[in-house]
Order: C-alpha cells, then sequence, then structure tokens
C-alpha cells in the first residue's frame, strides 16, 4: 500500500445535520480511498471543507453520478478561520463557505478562469453581479453558491393595509406600520406595526441601505461616519415620531413579543417582522400560507446578506482535475435541480432552504426551479436587477458583527443619550486586542 498523509473528518459537531446521510456518504467515501490505494490506484478523492451539512447530500448525489472521482466531505466549523490549512493538515482541493470574500483569504484560491475559457462553466449562468463578487482584478477566484435576502413579513389576512406588491422601502415600513399602532385608555400600545429596536439584524441591515457600508479595507474596518450618523437620527425619529419612545417600543416587546416572528404577526400584536429568506422558506408550509411577504430594499437595491455561500479551488489542491469536475457538476442547472429533489424526497428542506441554505445564484434555477418547490415565490420572485451583491469584508466579521457591530447598532437605537454610549471606535479597539 502507497503511504497517505492522514486527514481527520469531523461528524459528532455537525450541528443538525443529517448524521446517517453524513456518516454514509464519509464511510463510503473512505473505502474507496483505501481500496484505490491499496490497488495502487494513484487516484485520489476531492477533499471538500465545508460548514455547510447540505454538502453531505450533494456528495453523495455526485458519487453516485460516476464512478471515477470520489467526493469527501470534511466538516469545520469555520472554513474562512481554517485558512490556511494546518502544517501536518491534508489541504482541501474545495472550500464551500461564507466570509471566504475578503483580502486575504481569497490569497488561498487558485484561479477559476480557466473553467470559463475551457467551457466547462458558461458564465452567463450566474447573477453577473454576484459572479463579479467572486473576482480581483478581473480574475475569478471564487464561484457564488447561494445567496439570502432580507424580507418583512406580514400576515396574509392584513395584505389589505400593504400596498406594495413586490417590495418595501424603510419609508414604506415606517409609515404602514403607524397606522396599525393602537392604545388603550391608558394610553398604552395594545398594537404596534414595527419598531426598529425590535431587530438588531434590522438595524443593521437598515445602516448598510442607508448608505454606512460597513467594509473591510486593508484589513481594517471602515464604514461611511456621515452615512453612520444619519441612519442613527432616522432610527430615533422613527421610534419618536411613530412609537413615542423606545421605551415604548421595548415595553411592548416584552408584554408582546416573546413568540417566533411569524406567530407575533400572526396574533395581531405587530404589522410586520423582518426576518431573512432562510428562515422564511423553512417555515412549516401550514403556516407558510399564512404569511405573505415583501423583499426590503432602498432605491430598487435588495442587499444580499453578508454570509452568502462561496466555493473555491486550493491553490495547494491535491486533485485539481477531480475538484474542477466536481465544481463544473455542481454549477450545472439540472444537478441543482436533483440536489433540490433529492431534499424534498429525504425531507432535508424542513430544515434548509434552497441550495446549500439560500437562493442559488444560478439565475434560472431560482427563477424557474425554486417556484416548482416554493410556491410562495411564483408571484414575487425577487428581480434580478435589483439584487445587490454585499461589499468585501474581513476574515473574521462574523465574529466582528455579532460582537461589536449589532449591539453597538442596538444600545444606540434605544439610548435616549448616544454621548454615553461607548463609542464604536473603542469598542472595535477593544476587539481587536483579543483577537490578535
Amino acid at each position: 500500500m502507497r503511504s497517505m498523509k492522514p486527514f481527520t473528518i469531523q461528524l459528532m459537531n455537525w450541528p443538525g445535520g443529517p448524521r446517517k446521510i453524513i456518516g454514509k456518504s464519509v464511510l463510503l467515501a473512505l473505502f474507496l480511498l483505501l481500496f484505490l490505494s491499496c490497488s495502487g490506484d494513484i487516484r485520489e478523492p476531492v477533499i471538500i471543507w465545508t460548514d455547510r451539512q447540505e454538502f453531505a447530500s450533494y456528495a453523495e448525489l455526485f458519487n453516485a453520478s460516476q464512478d471515477t472521482i470520489k467526493v469527501v466531505v470534511v466538516y469545520k466549523d469555520s472554513p474562512v478561520e481554517s485558512l490556511p490549512p494546518a502544517r501536518d493538515e491534508l489541504p482541501p482541493d474545495v472550500v464551500v463557505g461564507s466570509w471566504l470574500r475578503n483580502d486575504t483569504t481569497i490569497k488561498q484560491f487558485r484561479s477559476l478562469d480557466s473553467l470559463f475559457s475551457n467551457q466547462l462553466i458558461n458564465q452567463s449562468i450566474y447573477y453577473p453581479q454576484l459572479l463579479t463578487y467572486g473576482s480581483v482584478q478581473n480574475r475569478q477566484y471564487l464561484l457564488p453558491v447561494s445567496f439570502n435576502l432580507p424580507a418583512i413579513i406580514f400576515a396574509t389576512k392584513n395584505s389589505h393595509l400593504v400596498t406594495e406588491d413586490h417590495l418595501l422601502s424603510t419609508d414604506q415600513i415606517r409609515d404602514m406600520a403607524s397606522t396599525f399602532n393602537k392604545k388603550n385608555k391608558s394610553n398604552i400600545h395594545t398594537s404596534m406595526g414595527f419598531a426598529p429596536s425590535w431587530s438588531p439584524d434590522f438595524l443593521y441591515t437598515l445602516v448598510q441601505l442607508k448608505g454606512g457600508n460597513f467594509r473591510g479595507n486593508k484589513g481594517t474596518l471602515a464604514w461611511s461616519q456621515e452615512k453612520l450618523e444619519l441612519s442613527v437620527d432616522y432610527i430615533h425619529h422613527w421610534t419618536e415620531s411613530v412609537n413615542d419612545s423606545v421605551q415604548e417600543e421595548q415595553d411592548f416587546a416584552f408584554k408582546y413579543l416573546y413568540t417566533p416572528e411569524t406567530r407575533q404577526i400572526l396574533s395581531d400584536s405587530c404589522l410586520f417582522a423582518f426576518t431573512s429568506s432562510s428562515q422564511l422558506f423553512a417555515t412549516p408550509k401550514d403556516l407558510l400560507q399564512e404569511i405573505s411577504f415583501r423583499w426590503l430594499h432602498e432605491d430598487n437595491r435588495i442587499p444580499v446578506e453578508d454570509d452568502m455561500v462561496f466555493m473555491g479551488i486550493h491553490k495547494n489542491s491535491r486533485n485539481t482535475a477531480g475538484a474542477e469536475s466536481f465544481v463544473s457538476w455542481f454549477m450545472k442547472e439540472e444537478s441543482q435541480h436533483q440536489m433540490m429533489e433529492r431534499s424534498t424526497i429525504m425531507n432535508l428542506s424542513i430544515t434548509s432552504f434552497g441550495i446549500a441554505g439560500g437562493f442559488s445564484a444560478i439565475q434560472n434555477v431560482t427563477e424557474r426551479v425554486f417556484p416548482t418547490y416554493y410556491k410562495t415565490l411564483l408571484d414575487n420572485v425577487p428581480a434580478a436587477q435589483y439584487i445587490t451583491a454585499p461589499t468585501a469584508l474581513l476574515p473574521r466579521w462574523e465574529n466582528l458583527k455579532t460582537r461589536v457591530i449589532i449591539p453597538w447598532l442596538s444600545e444606540v437605537a434605544m439610548s435616549k443619550d448616544i454621548q454615553s454610549v461607548t463609542p464604536l471606535e473603542q469598542r472595535l479597539a477593544d476587539w481587536s486586542k483579543q483577537h490578535h
């Protein structure tokens, strides 16, 4: 038997994943790896690093589609933070995950331009703005896999209160929500349309829509201070002019909004709730029938959420040809249709939406295939020309956003005296000390 470098496959910590499927695909791949090694066959399996549980199923589907290349799925809690590989670790061939598009991590990938020039993948299949987001200096290093969009949901029974058919701006949400507000004889709110302070994720999305533009810039966090201040003023004015005070918003939330967002709007406690397409379309079908939605926009720009999923081939791949075969197979409309069909048959779609937890970056799949599985999309597939890619981010963006930006925005939104809030720059400096 020829010598083999060891590698680790982690199964125990796959969050919520279909363990039987993962175990079966990995054990099969390991068996094939040992068999090929003992028989003297020099072919190696394609190793995929990912935190997306759906790829266990996709790997099985690919392995069954042909008999010359086999893929092994290796779970990584955060692929972006696992790069570069440790010195004694077998490098991946393919990496799939969020936050890969940053100035540091993108150097870990090889150019994919040959996939286009050799006609293994047609560039025109993608949403062009998402494909461009994965390129640097006109060279393609990452291919978009899936993405999610911010949505505003409301009970179908209240559709008559929503005057727009497909999109809602923050101004429209504010104005429509105000008509839903009601008070009792004690001047206490018994219903409240919507409040920015209820959702930290809404606050962040609003700031980005208004031009706050949090982004990575040569390894540091940058933003537009002017637009950020204007966004904070906008939030405070909304609260004071529509809901009287942030205290009333929070008191109302404490009293009425202790159930999931879908239950809140169905109980008529509030008119709107903020959510993501991934959460919306993972809602049980019977409940989804009672819900309507609109895409959140500003000037016809619907922002793609930061955690969009990318796929790339590692620069030190040991099986580049096999990796290219898997990537080109994955990026076919027919393959993704099969993935969704398999997910439906095996009931995997109960916990995961679409392709790798989101809309497919292949435009035809999202616009033509998705509505056959998600009937509520028939009337409101997101318009391609409105979809806007996020800005380039930092490798530790998820941690930075969760621990610094979101808490700061929430505190500022709920504070009467902004000067009493620790400045964002100071919080960023404290966070940097802990992570460097």
